[in-house]
């Protein structure tokens, strides 16, 4: 694509099925495809879910959904959903150590059952961090992260903030 320039693309299905008795059935579906350019990263993401149930997870195993993140998962029963995604590496205008993510979701079709209206959901999370470049601090990590998810229907409507930090500790 030139340089400086790249196309990543993120393909995942699963399918869990209701063999051995289980209640369980679902197939999920997720592409997410993203094109960077200098130090910015565009990303676009589509996720559907089909069968009788939501995503099954195994024994509080992470799900490996697309888009599965900081809050929902958007692994409802009949659920579909896409995400708009916006990266930026601030190294490329002098600033090495600070990034911003930010994104968007929205699921809808969610099956709430006979007689209800299908619910739907969205979340914007953002992310803004730095890692200390040298010195002593050096690899010493700090990041906001913000979310805000609003459902109807179903779920709950929340606003979260986490501050995290975190270090790097190159072993050789």
């Amino acid at each position: 694509l030139g340089e400086g320039r790249s196309l990543k693309s993120d393909l995942r299905f699963a399918h869990s099925s209701d063999e051995g008795g289980s209640n369980v059935d679902n197939k999920a579906f997720g592409a997410m495809f993203t094109y960077a350019f200098g130090g910015h990263a565009l990303g676009l993401g589509y996720q559907r879910m089909s069968g009788d149930t939501g995503f099954a997870y195994v024994n509080g195993s992470d799900a490996y959904l697309v888009n599965f993140v900081q809050i929902s998962d958007f692994a409802n029963r009949e659920e579909r959903s896409w995400q708009a995604r916006y990266d930026f590496n601030f190294a490329s205008v002098g600033i090495p150590g600070l990034t911003l993510m930010t994104r968007y979701l929205s699921g809808d079709g969610v099956e709430l059952g006979a007689g209800r209206e299908d619910g739907k959901e969205w979340e914007r999370d953002t992310d803004i961090a730095y890692v200390i470049q040298s010195g002593p601090l050096k690899n010493l990590g700090l990041k906001w992260r913000n979310a805000t998810v609003r459902t109807s229907h179903f779920g709950s409507d929340l606003d979260e903030n986490r501050l995290i930090l975190s270090y790097t500790l190159p072993l050789w």
